[in-house]
């Protein structure tokens, strides 16, 4: 099959520019609604009307191209062309953005972005946090794309807008919400290697002031062995001669995912409504430390419930309002029998308000409320109350662009926290605009840094760090959308497993890193051809051991295209990566992974569509020992009603 995939597949797409603004954002985040005030458009007239709208840089709707805060789109467009089968795959091209894998769809997923750890990098749905408090991590591997509208990627430190974990930046996902679309149903099934069956179902749209969407998917797959058994038995031979090694049979992976909303616009100026994501996974994985026929399984479900106001309380006093549940459980089995159980529940509450004191000078004032608890077979920890109050300003004068942001966070284990950020831009011309931010954040201890038996330390104070950055960002019609930007953040208290004299290991603020970088994204439509481009140079250091943070490489990059002939659709990805340090002073090898797909609409309602994974087989690891997926071609036929 992924000869015949080839032969018929060209080069995933890459994201339109010419992509109109969202009609409505408010179902999936509360400050979608900006006042008619608010400073919306940058002095390129033209190319704003091209560029969608974000909130996730600011908290209020703006162009793209206004953010300051390095922010980029995987738009709908993106992702229907993509084909991408998970997040890791809809993500891997963004710049500044890594990935370690504990091999196939559905293994523990690790997101490094800016050269920061997987649990300071902020992961959202709808505006609900999802992390879990006791790895302070999510889920990313059990999120698929079927239920995704878009998302909004974040780089560099916006710790002042939404307190801890935002170092590195913010993954903000939105699901799928009907909002300006005439009311109908899509389907979809798709086969592949390693047996992956996937099904995906869907309706919504909008009927007269009433908007709303529901899609559920299933995805199941014999996947291949997660852990390299031949390569570790060969590193650690006296173990393999005990009997003590990974489980060498495929592990397969079954996910179940809905998502659904609803909103009522009552008056011009009012709205409310609900949002809903659940996902159910279950996961066959490997460990090193047992034997060779252990079935290890993990049960994990993540959702998210929310409820949302949007109105005006004056004409120029927007306010919005959320209220939200989620939840991230993981239990584990060992051969039938129960292993382990860590199940988060986080309770948050946000009223978020922005005031237009002229149309280019905007007041943002507002306050989150969180709760966090944990149930776990191996530690008992106290429930987690944060309350936060946050304000900003941005406003324009000439050619000068500001953004204001302070926020105090007081935890209820271990007191307050503040943080701030101040971003300027200088439009040198209508198409050249200069930028310089400056900021700082913290990162909350995990329960699992706080009270996991025999490593916790309760005294642990947050991680701390500063950010810079400098760029430069062009926009014409002719060529796009390109940024640059030269950063350097410093971190100070960073939480690491220290060994004791004793030769035990505990959680101790003792570490300093730094990464320094430069990054570039180029997203274009030239001669009718989707171009795009996003390079990485960084310097990411441990400054305790002057040594590579780990599995964080100084160079990668992606190129992709895609272009229309007809009814086809032909496009294609290349991944490239230095090598990168991993644990045991072991280097994994850089690589380069090209991937193809092709689309034909057959009428207006059917298409038949095709991919094909890792086209020239490519041997490579993102994490120690686990493998990763070979060449591998999928099909798939949908419908959607015209």
């Amino acid at each position: 099959m992924p000869a015949i995939l080839a032969a018929i597949a060209l080069f995933p797409s890459a994201s339109a520019l010419a992509q109109t603004a969202p009609a409505d954002e408010s179902s999936a985040n509360p400050s979608a609604n900006a006042p008619a005030s608010a400073p919306t458009s940058s002095p390129t007239a033209n190319a704003q009307t091209l560029a969608p709208v974000v909130v996730t840089a600011s908290r209020m709707a703006q162009s793209v191209t206004e953010a300051l805060p390095s922010t980029t789109v995987v738009t709908q467009e993106d992702i229907v062309n993509s084909q991408a089968p998970d997040l890791r795959s809809l993500l891997r091209n963004q710049a500044g953005v890594e990935f370690a894998t504990n091999g196939g769809i559905g293994t523990n997923t690790s997101l490094f972005m800016r050269g920061a750890n997987s649990n300071q990098v902020l992961i959202m749905i709808d505006g609900v946090r999802i992390s879990s408090v006791s790895s302070g991590t999510a889920q990313i591997a059990n999120i698929l794309p079927d239920q995704i509208d878009h998302i909004e990627v974040v780089r560099g430190n916006v710790s002042s807008l939404y307190g801890s974990d935002a170092i590195g930046g913010v993954v903000q996902i939105f699901t799928k919400n009907g909002v300006g679309q005439a009311p109908g149903a899509n389907a979809a099934v798709e086969y592949g290697s390693n047996n992956t069956r996937q099904g995906t179902v869907g309706y919504g749209g909008q009927v007269g002031d009433t908007s709303f969407n529901v899609t559920g998917s299933m995805l199941k797959t014999d996947s291949f062995s997660a852990i390299n058994a031949a390569q570790w038995n060969a590193d650690n031979p006296k173990s393999a001669a005990r009997g003590i090694g990974p489980n060498p049979n495929n592990n397969p992976y079954e996910n179940k995912s809905v998502s659904g909303q609803i909103k009522h616009k009552f008056t011009q100026d009012w709205d409310a409504g609900v949002a809903a994501y659940y996902s159910n996974s279950q996961l066959s994985f490997d460990n090193t430390f047992g034997k060779p026929t252990d079935d290890n399984r993990m049960d994990s479900v993540l959702y998210t419930l929310s409820a949302f106001v949007n109105g005006k309380v004056l004409p120029d006093w927007t306010t919005h309002f959320r209220i939200a549940q989620s939840q991230d459980r993981s239990e584990g089995t060992l051969n039938g029998q129960f292993n382990s159980l860590f199940n988060t529940r986080t309770r948050q509450f946000n009223w978020q308000n922005e005031y237009a004191l002229t149309p280019n000078h905007t007041l943002l004032f507002g306050t989150d409320w969180l709760q966090q608890e944990l149930d776990s077979s191996s530690y008992n920890a106290p429930t987690r109350n944060v309350f936060s109050v946050y304000g900003g300003y941005e406003g324009r004068i000439g050619s000068h662009q500001i953004q204001l942001n302070a926020r105090n966070d007081h935890y209820s284990d271990f007191g307050d926290q503040a943080s701030f950020s101040a971003g300027y831009g200088y439009y040198v011309t209508s198409a050249v605009k200069l930028i310089g931010r400056l900021s700082n954040a913290f990162r909350a201890p995990t329960f699992n840094e706080l009270y996991f038996p025999f490593f916790g330390q309760p005294n642990l104070q947050p991680e701390r760090a500063k950010s810079a950055e400098v760029g430069v960002q062009v926009e014409t019609a002719q060529t796009g959308l390109l940024r640059v930007t030269a950063f350097e953040t410093r971190y100070d208290n960073l939480i690491v497993a220290a060994l004791q004299p004793s030769g035990m290991f505990l959680a101790q603020n003792v570490n300093k890193a730094k990464v320094q970088g430069v990054e570039a994204s180029w997203r274009a439509n030239l001669l009718g051809t989707d171009v795009g481009a996003s390079v990485t140079f960084q310097n990411p250091v441990d400054q305790t051991n002057d040594s590579q943070l780990l599995r964080r490489a100084r160079r990668h990059a992606s190129f992709d295209v895609g272009r229309n002939f007809g009814n086809w659709r032909f496009g294609g990805e290349w991944l490239v990566s230095s090598a990168r340090l991993d644990s045991g002073s072991r280097t994994l090898g850089g690589y380069g992974i090209v991937n193809l797909n092709a689309r034909y609409n057959i009428d207006k309602q059917w298409f038949v569509a095709a991919r094909v994974e890792n086209l020239f087989d490519k041997n490579y690891q993102l994490a120690y020992p686990y493998n990763t997926q070979g060449r591998a071609g999928f099909i798939t036929l949908g419908w959607r009603q015209k």
